[in-house]
């Protein structure tokens, strides 16, 4: 979400060459607005559907001198036009008389039963389609991509203010959405084509980029991925589409008939096929769907053209509006191939019509599909550099062979609009306070400070705590790159400090060679699937506000190299090599051990050799230098498999072990009952190990959920040497809420968590101990579950904890409250 901060930050909308704009409400004979009725200009296929208020606007560039209102039980109305600009119509529709007993009228909620739309659905259904491309052995086609972002809801008072003082030009440049009305100004746009190739017999697809072009932020191709990544493709005909992290309900579903009104509205030739023209529109507010209109082909039942407009009642954050269109070419009976994909969505803080915003749009045509012709399973395999300097610098006789739709008149002129406003000192002013935002870095020629957001912190062995870092950043693609902090903590009155660095050796294999030393005060206690990450600090060791002390706190030491690479895409090999000396950060936490000798020792000094392997299926990534951005974060199943090898003597080291660790997790989005998170994590620890070198149940006394966590233990409450835990959090997403009046206007969302974990401590390693714990290992499985309101503000969840089992620990924490910051759609 901190992409979107930065489009909502720094993307700002070209005279208009519409010849008709009419825009207004419809009311019926008492005032009550009429929702998805239909207006059309007349004698055309040109129109739009009114939205749940009764509003609509709609604009064409020909010139019509009448619109057509119409809604099924009511009459029809032609409305003259006097002007080619009319807008804020006032338009009553009068009830159609009862008595043409010849003719069934629907209005408001349409029956399931004699209603010859949802027969016609039926025969989608028994004759459901399945992209053309997935009927073939082999495919490829060519595709053409355009992205475009537009600053949106323009007015005098946004021209004038302060904000764009010595930017005024660029509003010299305006046009108004075919779909919402609104005026914008283009800002930014990306070009990308290139040719797909699939094996459906080997299940496997390959995109080739053969060029790309961009304005505006030209560098930031994070946006770019990030804004694909939510118009992620979809299928009309699954039961349901799922961008933005959501699952809407398709109007083709087959559980459609108890979301959806369906209403058989026309039939007419859509090029040579004769077609029916099908309205619907949703029963209930608040849920994920869509209100439009599709064509049907009467024959193959086949869909040849489909709109989807999401209903503006719908629980999604940040987003007012989506549109969405997409259009067929049908080759027999059995097989239907996209031709063009259209996806607009109008994001903003919030979702009043006059409320500013930024337009994202997304067109992708098709062409030139071929089928049945084989490659060697080593094309798809193979890894290539995922930079060419010639794919993002083709010359202008490149695009104008390859773009499948010629750029409009304001498309064309943004490529010259950003040059132009770099160079205005307010917009460099605008431009870094974005960047800190998104990034937590503010920006200096080759060198970043920050990141901001870590520089106060507070626990019980620094008290107050100040850090100070940077990284060196010549651009997002850097090759290498440094990073370092400093910190002093009051009460301990002491200086921390870190230094590390990662060098990308290879682009193709992405072969990466890295190592630093940090010496910090860590909660070593926070987690069970351990790293050598040299900066990393979780946010158990810094938290201002605790419950209980948060006091068992580690002095670490650590020293690390290592290398990685990625000999197939999303599977990460890395090899790591460390030592580190750990001792006690407080007076009241011990970390002391017997040693061979029978000498109680407070310090161990310990020397490891770890190997792991990451495959992440799924994962999309921005970037080609030695740090990629990671743009679907959450979205994608995670594995990890590692073993830790402790070595005796080396460097004067103190134990010899062996650790084994997996870890699993996956989000599951189950369509209309919203999206779950599972985790899975394993380990055991062969040999004789201290406390510190021990798998501690990871506890968590902040007054944040922490996923991963047990919100109801104590720092180190469980210790053990082998562990098995599982992690469950399910967000409904509204589907209960919006059941209930009273709550539905708030958009609130439900959340669920289960956390169990089992584990085992040997009698060697209870002998080892001689620190001030006494060890404890769940071994009668401990568990606590979880119930959220999250949604809060939009930005905010409240998580209800309570403790399953063992109760009659000290201290025990059987209810707790905790709560979490994020943003989501």
């Amino acid at each position: 979400m901190r992409e979107q901060l930065l489009v909502f930050l720094l993307l700002f909308t070209s005279l208009s060459l519409a010849q008709t704009k009419i825009s207004g409400e419809v009311f019926d004979e008492f005032g009550e607005p009429v929702p998805f009725a239909n207006v059309i200009f007349k004698d055309s296929q040109e129109g739009t559907i009114t939205n749940e208020n009764g509003r609509f606007y709609l604009e064409s560039d020909k010139t019509y001198d009448t619109a057509v209102v119409s809604f099924l039980g009511y009459t029809t109305k032609e409305v003259p036009l006097s002007s080619r600009t009319t807008y804020n119509m006032k338009i009553e529709l009068a009830e159609e008389a009862s008595s043409l007993g010849e003719v069934v009228v629907f209005t408001g909620k349409q029956s399931k039963k004699d209603n010859p739309a949802i027969d016609i659905l039926r025969k989608i259904w028994e004759n459901r389609r399945e992209n053309g491309v997935k009927k073939f052995r082999q495919y490829e086609y060519e595709k053409y991509e355009k992205l475009e972002f537009d600053l949106n809801t323009i007015d005098s008072a946004l021209i004038k203010s302060k904000v764009f003082k010595g930017m005024e030009f660029i509003f010299d440049q305006t046009d108004t959405s075919k779909i919402t009305g609104n005026t914008y100004l283009p800002i930014f746009i990306n070009e990308a084509f290139s040719k797909v190739y699939g094996d459906n017999i080997e299940k496997l697809q390959k995109e080739i980029l053969e060029g790309n072009k961009n304005s505006g932020f030209s560098n930031n191709q994070t946006i770019i991925e990030f804004v694909k990544d939510l118009y992620s493709d979809y299928d009309v005909y699954d039961n349901y589409i799922k961008f933005f992290d959501k699952a809407f309900t398709s109007p083709l579903s087959r559980t459609g008939i108890n979301v959806y009104n369906y209403v058989l509205l026309d039939s007419a030739y859509i090029g040579d096929k004769w077609c029916y023209n099908i309205v619907y529109y949703p029963r209930r507010k608040n849920e994920l769907t869509f209100k439009g209109d599709f064509w049907v082909n009467d024959t193959t039942w086949a869909i040849k053209e489909i709109n989807m407009q999401a209903t503006k009642s719908a629980n999604l954050n940040w987003v007012r509006e989506v549109y969405i269109e997409q259009e067929f070419d049908v080759l027999n009976d059995s097989i239907f191939l996209i031709t063009r994909d259209y996806f607009l969505s109008d994001f903003s803080l919030r979702k009043k019509e006059g409320a500013r915003g930024i337009y994202g749009k997304r067109t992708t045509l098709y062409d030139n599909y071929q089928f049945d012709k084989p490659k060697e399973r080593d094309f798809y395999k193979v890894q290539v550099d995922p930079y060419d300097y010639e794919v993002y610098n083709r010359p202008d006789e490149f695009w104008d062979t390859n773009r499948m739709e010629a750029l409009n008149k304001d498309e064309k002129q943004i490529y010259t609009l950003l040059d132009t406003l770099k160079t205005v000192p307010r917009f460099k002013t605008l431009y870094n306070i974005g960047s800190v935002l998104a990034s937590g870095y503010y920006e200096f020629p080759g060198f970043d400070f920050g990141p901001v957001f870590s520089t106060f912190g507070f626990n019980e062995a620094e008290g107050l705590r100040i850090r100070l870092g940077g990284r060196t950043y010549f651009g997002r693609n850097d090759m290498w790159r440094l990073e370092g902090f400093g910190a002093y903590g009051f009460r301990d009155e002491r200086f921390k400090f870190g230094l590390s660095g990662k060098w990308l050796l290879d682009r193709r294999s992405r072969f990466i060679i890295f190592g630093g030393h940090r010496k910090d005060t860590e909660q070593t206690g926070a987690s069970l699937t351990n790293t050598n990450d040299v900066l990393g600090r979780n946010l158990a060791s810094s938290a201002l506000i605790t419950v209980g002390a948060n006091d068992r706190l580690t002095r670490i030491n650590l020293s690390t190299a290592g290398f990685e690479f990625e000999p197939y895409k999303n599977f990460v090999f890395r090899t790591t090599g460390s030592f580190r000396t750990l001792s006690s950060a407080t007076q009241t936490f011990s970390i002391d051990y017997f040693d061979e000798n029978g000498q109680i020792q407070s310090e161990v000094s310990q020397a490891e050799l770890s190997t792991g392997i990451f495959y992440t299926p799924g994962r999309k990534t921005s970037g080609y230098g030695v740090e990629r951005t990671i743009i679907n974060d959450g979205g994608f199943a995670s594995v990890f498999v590692g073993a830790t090898f402790g070595i005796k003597d080396v460097f004067n080291s103190d134990f010899e072990y062996q650790k084994l660790q997996a870890l699993y997790t996956q989000p599951w989005n189950i369509g209309g009952f919203g999206r779950a998170y599972t985790t899975i994590e394993v380990g055991k620890i062969f040999g004789e190990v201290p406390l510190s070198l021990l798998s501690p149940i990871p506890g968590n006394q902040t007054l944040f959920s922490i996923y991963n966590t047990f919100n109801q233990l104590d720092f180190y409450e469980f210790v053990s040497d082998t562990y098995a835990s599982f992690h469950l959090q399910h967000d409904f997403g509204g589907r209960f809420f919006s059941r209930i009046p009273w709550l539905r206007k708030l958009n609130l969302r439900e959340v669920v968590g289960f956390r169990a974990v089992y584990g085992e401590i040997s009698e060697e390693n209870i002998a080892l101990n001689a620190s001030n714990l006494v060890y404890q290992a769940p071994e009668d499985v401990y568990w606590e579950w979880s119930v959220g309101i999250g949604n809060i503000f939009k930005v905010f969840r409240l998580d209800f904890n309570f403790r399953g089992n063992y109760l009659d620990n000290p201290d025990a924490r059987r209810f707790g409250v905790t709560g979490t910051f994020g943003f989501s759609f």
